[in-house]
């Protein structure tokens, strides 16, 4: 037997990774979002758009991307596609003709009400109570922020 090869002590096991727990809970949990959004007519990276603009209307682009951690190349084509559903309106900035600020238009404050009974739906769906749930949702923050300031995200 070859010494440079060790025998499997279960570093490898798709199932004993924490990235392939976290991927695969994000799929179902998608998925129970997926049929949630389709009556509000929403993806779910619209939704998230749509809850940071529901927080705070009239933010630029580069705010919205920083919230949710998304690069404009990205972001751009969504906005586009909230745009057309007439959600959200995208102007230059008076303040700084190099910024495009997104507001939302009546229809997209209006939906907010229709998207109140989503989060109850979640937490029923998870069968989770709210503080464990509360609980993972801080954990993974923590999680995502050491990751973030770890040598290899750079």
């Amino acid at each position: 037997m070859n010494q440079s090869i060790k025998p499997n002590n279960g570093s490898l096991d798709l199932d004993m990774q924490v990235c392939f727990a976290l991927y695969s809970a994000q799929l179902a949990m998608n998925k129970v979002y997926r049929k949630l959004l389709k009556a509000l007519g929403l993806t779910y990276p619209q939704y998230l758009v749509m809850m940071v603009l529901w927080e705070q209307d009239a933010q630029s682009v580069s705010e919205i991307g920083e919230r949710l951690y998304l690069d404009s190349a990205t972001l751009t084509p969504l906005l586009k596609r909230l745009e057309t559903a007439e959600l959200v309106k995208r102007a230059r900035s008076r303040a700084d003709e190099r910024q495009v600020e997104i507001c939302l238009t009546s229809q997209g404050k209006a939906l907010r009400e229709s998207a109140q009974s989503v989060p109850e739906a979640i937490l029923c769906s998870t069968q989770c109570e709210p503080e464990h749930l509360r609980q993972l949702r801080d954990d993974l923050h923590a999680l995502r922020g050491r990751l973030a300031d770890s040598d290899l995200s750079a």
